[in-house]
């Protein structure tokens, strides 16, 4: 729960496609832009440390130009290491969604948008159980997704997670467009997350080339 700071009403954002953030998870990034280190630099300088997770996507009739998604995820910086050239390597500690506003104008090199909070309070409570989740036949299935893309697996610690960490985790790791992302940063529950993350794979099994989930 987030009791030791309060949620801000503007938020730094961090747009970087297909890099998804859900509540309760980590996510290691590699911060070396500018900008991104000034941003870093800020977020560290405040009592949340506060960064916040957004997918972009193309503005029609605007060239080169990239909007931003209406829901992101804020983390909290966890851990950082410098490096002898003066990159950063963190972990973002995922605090909850929220929802785009607007974008603040500013002289800020990052960018920034006012945000609301408001109907994600459960991703600010205690851990996600998902009652209806048969992990036999999830499993099976996610074996047959790592065999057909030749992925290795730690079979034992997959079994052994706990439903959210386990939904969540793949939700973020495995290889799927911005747009499913999204898609599962946007699903309301954790079952409808695994709903979703099932379609996902079965739709990858059988070969789809176009996004399953527009």
């Amino acid at each position: 729960m987030v009791r030791s700071f309060d949620l801000p009403d503007i938020v730094a954002v961090f747009p970087l496609p297909g890099a998804l953030l859900l509540p309760r998870a980590r996510l290691p990034l590699h911060i070396f832009e500018p900008r991104y280190l000034a941003m870093l630099d800020d977020a560290l300088k405040t009592e949340s440390r506060l960064i916040g997770m957004v997918q972009p996507h193309s503005v029609p009739g605007r060239t080169g130009g990239t909007g931003l998604q209406r829901i992101g995820c804020a983390g909290r910086v966890t851990q950082f290491s410098e490096t002898e050239d003066g990159r950063y390597m963190i972990t973002l500690s995922g605090i909850s969604r929220f929802r785009v506003a607007e974008e603040v104008e500013g002289f800020s090199p990052y960018r920034r948008c006012k945000v609301t909070w408001d109907g994600f309070e459960r991703d600010r409570a205690a851990e996600e159980k998902d009652a209806r989740f048969d992990r036999n036949a999830f499993m099976a299935l996610l074996d047959r997704y790592f065999t057909a893309r030749d992925l290795s697996a730690d079979w034992d610690t997959l079994r052994e997670a706990e439903d959210e960490l386990l939904i969540n985790s793949l939700s973020m790791l495995l290889d799927f467009s911005p747009e499913d992302k999204q898609a599962l940063l946007e699903a309301p529950s954790l079952a409808t997350r695994r709903e979703t993350l099932v379609t996902l794979i079965e739709y990858a099994l059988r070969g789809g080339e176009e996004d399953v989930l527009q």
